[in-house]
């Protein structure tokens, strides 16, 4: 029996979104259940729908163009001079390959972006580009898709965790403020 798992596992873990689900899991267990097509993924392209049909017996169909095209590998650019150190790049990068400092000019860590393209919206000052990581000489391959997937459970491990911390705090300076 197939699982969301097997399915996942064939993704390429880039965690753009352009599926229409937050992330590659999700993505992969709406196929499992249905909800969705084998046909999503722009990242993955027709070798990932081909494989995706073969583990389910299904006939294999052209990428949705609604979900994008297919394309070689991107990754992020940072135009260093333009750059004023936002850090609005910095959330949205499901596994973290921007690093920077409030007020410091960021980069990009080459061998761990995945070419999501969700820190290029957020900048204010559009001194972020996509390029196909092949037009970059010192350029490594592209991450692996079980590093990726590691790289993104963390991200998001980190963010819940804050967000509870957060919510503690404020519950406890809430009961300070009622006098308990």
């Amino acid at each position: 029996m197939v699982t969301a798992d097997d399915i996942d596992a064939l993704l390429p873990q880039t965690q753009c979104t352009r599926c229409g689900y937050n992330g590659c899991r999700p993505y992969a267990e709406a196929i499992l259940s249905g909800g969705a097509q084998i046909n999503q993924c722009p990242p993955g392209g027709a070798a990932t729908i081909a494989a995706l049909a073969s583990l389910l017996g299904r006939p294999a169909l052209p990428l949705n163009p609604a979900n994008g095209v297919e394309g070689p590998p991107l990754v992020a650019q940072i135009d260093e001079e333009v750059c004023i150190g936002c850090a609005k790049c910095l959330p949205p990068c499901p596994v973290d390959a921007i690093v920077g400092a409030h007020h410091q000019m960021h980069t990009v860590v080459l061998a761990l972006c995945t070419g999501c393209e969700l820190c290029v919206a957020p900048c204010p000052v559009d001194c972020i580009s996509m390029v196909p990581r092949s037009a970059l000489a010192d350029a490594p391959e592209p991450p692996a898709a079980h590093g990726n997937r590691e790289r993104f459970l963390a991200h998001n491990a980190r963010i819940a965790a804050r967000e509870h911390e957060r919510a503690a705090l404020v519950a406890e300076r809430k009961r300070t403020a009622d006098g308990v």
